[in-house]
This record gives C-alpha cells, sequence and structure tokens, in this order.
C-alpha cells in the first residue's frame, strides 16, 4: 500500500462542500492515519443508513456517536433504545486514558458533552406516552399489521366505512371489537341491508388477531391522544436537535407491537411532513435498534409496506438507519435503498457464519485496500468498514474507520437522573393525561341498550293490550245471562264440595218429591 496515494484517496474522496460530521480516522496497514478523516456529509443522510456488527462490537457507540454530532448540528432524532443503553447521551462523558489515546491518533480532541433528551415510552417506561387511534392507521395499515389475507382486509375496509358514515370514532381496539360484535348481533339485519352480508369465518379470524395483538400490549398503545409527530423535530434553545430516546426494554418479546409502531410512526411522518426536495440537513433521523425485530416477524404484506415508505420518505427529509448484528437480517430490496453503511466486525464460528460474512462483503464497493471478507472478521471494538454516499449520490471509497468515541456518557443514566429529564418534561406533560371521548365502543353501546328498552316497551304494550282485550271479551262473557246462571251453577257446586268435605250438610229447598241427599 502506497500511504500517500491511499491518504489522497480517502482525503479526495471524503472531502464535501457542505457541512459533514467526522468518525474518525482511516485505517492503512492496520494503524490510523491522523487527521484522515472519515466524513459523512449532512446533505445524504436522509439517504439512510445501516450499523451492523456482531454484540459488542461497538455498534450502539457509533449509533450514540451519530445521534450526538447530529443534535449538534440541530438535527433533531429518534431513537429506538431497546436495550436500555442509550440514556447516557443526556450526560457528559468522562475523559480516561483510553479515549485519550484514541482521540491523539485521530487527531481530534476529546471534549466531553451532552445532549438534549426526551425519554418516550410506548408502555409502562418513564417518559412520554405515544399514542395512535385506529382510526389514524386506516383499513390499509391496520390489515397489513394483523396479517389478514384479502378477504379479510375487505371487510376492515368495510367496517372503517361503516364507521365512517355512521359517525362512530375508532379509537382504541375496543371501538373495533364492538363494532364487530354489533355488525353480528343486534346490528347485523341493517348493516347486511346496507353494506352486504360478511361471512362470520372472517368475522373470527379477525378477533382472534385482535386478541393476540392485545396480548402483546396494543391496548396501552390504542388511545388517544395521539403523538403529533411534528414533536419530533424540535430544538432546544441553543439550537441542539432534541435526541428522542424510545424507551422499549419491556418490547422485546412483543414485536409486532414494535413492528405496528414502527410501520404506522413512518406513515404518519410521511403523510404529516411536506416535501422537502433536496436538503442541506435532514429534519429528522430515526434509528431503529434491534431491527431484526421488525423484519423477522414482518408479513410479506409489511415487508413490501416498509420497502414503499423507506423509498418514498426520503423526498420528506426523513433519513432512517437500521441497527442490527448482521446485513442479512435486512431484506435486500431494503438494504439496497441504505446510503450510509457501517459494519462492525463479525464472528465467523460455523461454515453458516463465513457464508454470512462472505455475503456481507458483497455489499460494500471493491477496495484496492483491504479484503474486505478478511477484514470483516479482524475489526477491533469501535473499528468499522464505512463506506457513504457523496453529495452527487455516488459511493464513497470503502474505508477501514478508527471512530472517535462518543462526547456523552457511555453508560446508562442513573433512575435519578432519569426521573430528573422526565420531570422537566414538557411533551411528559402533554400526553400524561389520557382521554376517553365518546368513540364507538359508547355509542353502539348505548344503540343497543336503547333497542332493548325500545323492544321490552313494546312487549309491555303489547301486554298491556292483550290484558285489555282480554279484560272487554270477560267482562261481555259475564253480562249474558246464561254464562250467569252457569257461574251460580258452578258456584254452588263448589261450595257445596268444600262444606261436605267440611263435614257440614248442606241445606237445599224441598220439593214435592222424596227428601233425598246430595250426598
Amino acid at each position: 500500500m502506497d500511504p500517500a496515494q491511499f491518504q489522497s484517496d480517502i482525503s479526495n474522496g471524503y472531502s464535501f462542500q457542505g457541512e459533514s460530521i467526522i468518525l474518525g480516522a482511516a485505517v492503512a496497514d492496520g494503524k490510523p492515519v491522523k487527521e484522515c478523516f472519515v466524513r459523512i456529509p449532512l446533505a445524504t443522510l436522509n439517504r439512510h443508513g445501516l450499523i451492523a456488527g456482531a454484540t459488542g462490537t461497538g455498534k450502539t457507540k457509533t449509533l450514540q456517536l451519530l445521534a450526538e454530532q447530529l443534535s449538534a448540528n440541530g438535527i433533531p432524532s429518534l431513537v429506538m433504545d431497546i436495550k436500555g443503553d442509550l440514556s447516557g447521551i443526556a450526560a457528559k462523558g468522562t475523559l480516561n486514558p483510553k479515549i485519550t489515546e484514541r482521540h491523539d491518533l485521530i487527531g481530534i480532541p476529546y471534549i466531553p458533552g451532552s445532549s438534549p433528551v426526551e425519554f418516550l415510552s410506548l408502555s409502562n417506561e418513564p417518559g412520554a406516552r405515544l399514542r395512535a387511534t385506529v382510526s389514524e392507521f386506516g383499513p390499509v395499515l391496520f390489515s397489513k399489521m394483523l396479517d389478514l389475507n384479502e378477504t379479510q382486509q375487505g371487510v376492515i375496509s368495510v367496517l372503517f366505512k361503516f364507521c365512517d358514515d355512521h359517525e362512530l370514532p375508532l379509537v382504541d381496539l375496543e371501538d373495533l371489537k364492538k363494532v364487530l360484535q354489533y355488525i353480528t348481533t343486534d346490528g347485523k339485519e341493517a348493516f347486511e341491508g346496507e353494506y352486504g352480508k360478511i361471512m362470520t369465518s372472517s368475522t373470527g379470524t379477525i378477533v382472534r388477531k385482535l386478541v393476540e395483538l392485545e396480548q402483546q400490549g396494543a391496548t396501552t398503545f390504542f388511545g388517544e391522544p395521539s403523538f403529533d409527530v411534528e414533536d419530533l423535530i424540535r430544538t432546544n434553545a441553543d439550537g441542539q436537535g432534541i435526541v428522542h430516546t424510545l424507551r422499549l426494554t419491556d418490547l422485546q418479546d412483543r414485536p409486532k407491537l414494535f413492528s405496528s409502531f414502527m410501520l404506522q410512526l413512518l406513515a404518519e411522518i410521511y403523510a404529516i411532513f411536506p416535501e422537502a426536495g433536496d436538503v442541506k440537513k435532514p429534519k429528522l433521523v430515526l434509528f431503529i435498534d434491534e431491527a431484526h425485530l421488525i423484519f423477522d416477524n414482518a408479513s410479506d404484506a409489511l415487508l413490501d409496506q416498509i420497502e414503499v415508505i423507506i423509498k418514498l420518505i426520503r423526498s420528506k427529509g426523513i433519513g432512517i438507519f437500521f441497527v442490527t448484528q448482521n446485513p442479512i437480517d435486512i431484506p435486500d430490496s431494503v438494504l439496497s435503498q441504505l446510503g450510509l453503511k457501517v459494519q462492525h466486525a463479525l464472528r465467523a464460528f460455523t461454515a453458516k457464519d463465513r457464508k454470512s460474512i462472505q455475503k456481507a462483503a458483497e455489499n460494500f464497493p471493491e477496495s484496492n485496500y483491504y479484503k474486505v471478507d478478511q477484514l470483516l472478521t479482524e475489526l477491533g471494538i469501535g473499528e468499522a468498514l464505512v463506506t457513504a454516499l457523496n453529495e452527487k449520490g455516488i459511493p464513497t471509497p470503502l474505508v477501514h474507520c478508527y471512530l472517535r468515541a462518543p462526547q456523552s456518557r457511555m453508560d446508562i443514566l442513573t433512575q435519578d437522573e432519569m426521573n430528573e429529564i422526565v420531570r422537566r418534561s414538557s411533551l411528559v406533560t402533554k400526553y400524561r393525561e389520557t382521554e376517553d371521548r365518546e368513540s364507538a365502543y359508547e355509542i353502539l353501546t348505548a344503540k343497543i341498550e336503547d333497542a332493548k328498552l325500545d323492544s321490552h316497551r313494546d312487549v309491555i304494550q303489547q301486554q298491556q293490550t292483550k290484558a285489555r282485550q282480554e279484560k272487554s271479551t270477560l267482562e261481555k262473557v259475564l253480562t249474558n245471562t246464561t254464562t250467569r246462571q252457569i257461574g251460580r251453577t258452578v258456584a254452588r257446586e263448589l261450595t257445596r264440595g268444600l262444606l261436605g268435605v267440611l263435614g257440614v250438610k248442606a241445606v237445599t229447598r224441598r220439593s214435592p218429591r222424596k227428601k233425598t241427599s246430595w250426598f
């Protein structure tokens, strides 16, 4: 390797006209080249990216480094903190000999710093609650989330239309379940008359899918007030972009809820944010940690939807970064859309591992300076293979990068520190109280009760009418002479029978005939 030629190629390949951030220094022959910086242009960060590497290779710290550098340049971000180790972004880092040595080799002084942080939550974690309504998902997205077939998707579309036509807000899952109950019981006849017949097998499947979603904690997500995605693009008084840290430590075993939330969030951002075209820097960057949780459990329809959104959301000035252990965790259709790739070390313990490494190496540009498949297994902690897009959209040269350390704390906050951030948060205050407005559940429940009350009144009226009719008939009968005579005879017979039982002889009228007894 010609050191001068190497430094010239890397410096030229990573020099840009617009603003950029420094990831670290290039490595040649196993040693960092001082001040041969690996820069990333801000203007291309809406072309999305990938941070990959085996456990313990430093990808979380790379995420932290990127988030704080974006914040320093006035770019807000949303970070999915699944392992709970990213809260330290809110506190200043601590200088130590290892960090000093690393930064001396890179040629950048280490200055401890922190970023403004907001904690968000989908569950019971501390932070501002993220919610969305069923209506906001829409029939298409909601159907894809439930992994419904074409027939069942049609049922969901009809249900949403029915609710729109009859002003039945679908706020939470209870609303949708109530609608399903109504159209199959009390409101079945009226519904089928207007919208056609729906197979009970389809409604039964939908109910089972809803129960499955509830078991993953969806009841805490669906509701009001809905989270306003424009709250994600804020800066503090000093112009720093706010790092919104979504705490997901209790959602690792609930991938369907996680993937549903992500898809809805991306769809909402795409729907709300205006077209931005080519931007000097992104409006917002999303970091999706443990991205395999999305793709491993996503249906084909869901994957198609994610791919479409990733392609289109770039024009809104939004960047998406996937963080995972291996690039093969990301579908090829999505991987091909990612401009920045930061690849940490991979482990080759098995034949399958070696095959995956070979495949990962094929996703990088060819290099005159590195044997990529070999280097992928030799990278140290805090080292990575990097390639990006320049301002013209052309891939930069593949480079072995010696990464700088995050300026913020490389450890979690204490509980007291987190509580203090939550206490001062305006977003926590804004989304603390849930809203329980009249929605489909309440409206249909009242309608069913009114119908039952009306039915009860009809029954009572019918009984009263029948009673009056019977009374009238009886009165006519009793006024009839023959009837009165028969009644008197029957009465006498009953009286005599009773007296006989009591041992009392009844007195009868004398007759000219021979005296007899009734007994």
